[in-house]
C-alpha cells in the first residue's frame, strides 16, 4: 500500500506518501508543506506533489479542517470546497477518502511513540476508556474516540464552534469585545491563532489603552510574553486557562477516562509556558466532578504529523475486508 496522505487547514497543506514499515507500522516519504492561501485549491497543490517527486499512488486520504459531510467538505478557514469524487476522476485515483482534520488526529493516536507526547496530568495508572482530542491551532478542532471494550472508534464534531460562557467580571467584558467584531462568539474565537490576537487586543484595552494596530500576531503575543511584556504576559495566561476550561468541558461531555490529547501547533510551541500556566487550572476546576477530572490523563501531542499518520491508518481501516458498509446520509 503505497497513498498520498493530506493535512488541509487553513494555514498550510500538508502532503506525504504513507507506506507500510517493517515493523508493521507505517512510514511517510517525501513530506511537504504548501501555503493553503497561495492556492486555488487542493487539486492544483496535489498535482504540483506528485509531478515533483515522480510518485505514483493507489489512492489518498485527506484530514480537511471542516466539516465532511459523505464525500464533500468546505474547509472552514478557506474558499476551498472538496469533492472526493471530482478528485478521483481529475487524479486518476482509485479512491479517495475525506475526513475532519480531528477526526484524523485521533485516528493518529495509536501510530504515536512514547516520546511523541507530554504529559501534563498522568491521570489513573492504567486508565482505559474514551479519550478526546482538542486542538488549537488556526481554529479549534475537537473530536472523540468511543471505546467500546476492546477498540477505539474515532468520530469528529464541531465543539469548537459552540458558544463561549463568560464566568466572571473580566469575561464578560471579554465577551461583549468580541460581539462587536462577530454575530456570535464561539470558543474559537478565543481559543486559536486568531484567539491569541484578539485576547491581546481585549487586554491592552480593558487596561485602559487603545487595542494595538496593527493587531499582533500570535507569535508576537508568544514572544513578547516570554520577553516580559505585561500585556502578553497576560495575553497568554488568559488564553492558557480557558484553553484548559473548553479542554475539560470537552473531557467531560466524552467521558475521557482513557486520556485528554492536546493537538494542534501552539501547545507544542508553548509547551513550558503552558506547563507553567494556569491550564490544568482551568481543567480541573469543575465543581463536584473535580475528582473525575483529576482521573484523566492529559497529555500534550508533539508529533507534527499525526494528522497524516492518522488519515493513513483511517483509510487502512476503510479499505479492511468485512468492513461495514454504511451509507452516507
Amino acid at each position: 500500500m503505497r497513498i498520498l496522505v493530506g493535512d488541509i487547514g487553513g494555514t498550510k497543506t500538508a502532503l506525504a506518501i504513507a507506506a507500510p514499515d517493517a515493523g508493521g507500522g507505517l512510514v511517510l516519504h517525501h513530506p511537504e508543506r504548501y501555503p493553503s492561501a497561495e492556492h486555488a485549491g487542493l487539486e492544483s497543490i496535489v498535482r504540483h506533489y506528485l509531478a515533483t517527486h515522480a510518485v505514483s499512488c493507489s489512492g489518498a486520504a485527506f484530514a480537511i479542517a471542516g466539516p465532511v459531510s459523505g464525500r464533500r467538505s468546505q474547509v472552514t478557514n478557506l474558499t476551498w470546497q472538496i469533492d472526493a469524487d471530482a478528485l478521483e476522476r481529475a487524479l486518476g485515483l482509485s479512491r479517495v477518502l475525506l475526513l475532519n482534520d480531528l477526526e484524523a488526529v485521533a485516528w493518529g493516536i495509536a501510530a504515536l511513540a512514547p516520546e511523541d507526547v507530554c504529559e501534563l496530568q498522568p491521570g489513573e495508572p492504567g486508565a482505559v476508556g474514551n479519550r478526546c482530542v482538542i486542538a488549537a491551532g488556526t481554529g479549534l478542532g475537537e473530536a472523540g474516540l468511543f471505546w467500546d471494550g476492546h477498540r477505539h472508534h474515532p468520530f469528529a464534531t464541531e465543539g469548537g464552534h459552540a458558544e463561549f460562557a463568560a464566568t466572571d467580571a473580566r469575561e464578560w467584558a471579554l465577551r461583549e469585545f468580541l460581539r462587536r467584531r462577530h454575530a456570535r462568539v464561539s470558543w474559537e474565537r478565543l481559543v486559536s491563532g486568531m484567539g491569541i490576537s484578539a485576547l491581546h487586543a481585549f487586554c491592552c484595552e480593558y487596561a485602559g489603552g487603545r487595542s494595538p494596530q496593527p493587531v499582533l500576531e500570535p507569535a508576537a503575543v508568544a514572544v513578547g510574553a516570554r520577553e516580559g511584556d505585561a500585556r502578553c504576559v497576560e495575553t497568554m495566561a488568559l488564553f492558557f486557562r480557558l484553553y484548559g476550561r473548553e479542554a475539560g468541558d470537552l473531557a467531560l461531555k466524552q467521558m475521557a477516562l482513557g486520556g485528554v490529547y492536546l493537538g494542534g501547533g501552539i501547545a507544542p510551541r508553548n509547551l513550558e509556558a503552558l506547563r507553567a500556566s494556569a491550564f490544568l487550572d482551568g481543567f480541573l476546576d469543575k465543581g463536584r466532578m473535580r475528582g473525575l477530572m483529576t482521573r484523566m490523563p492529559v497529555r500534550v501531542i508533539l508529533q507534527p504529523q499525526v494528522a497524516l499518520l492518522g488519515a493513513a491508518r483511517a483509510w487502512q481501516d476503510d479499505q479492511s475486508p468485512g468492513r461495514p458498509v454504511v451509507a452516507a446520509g
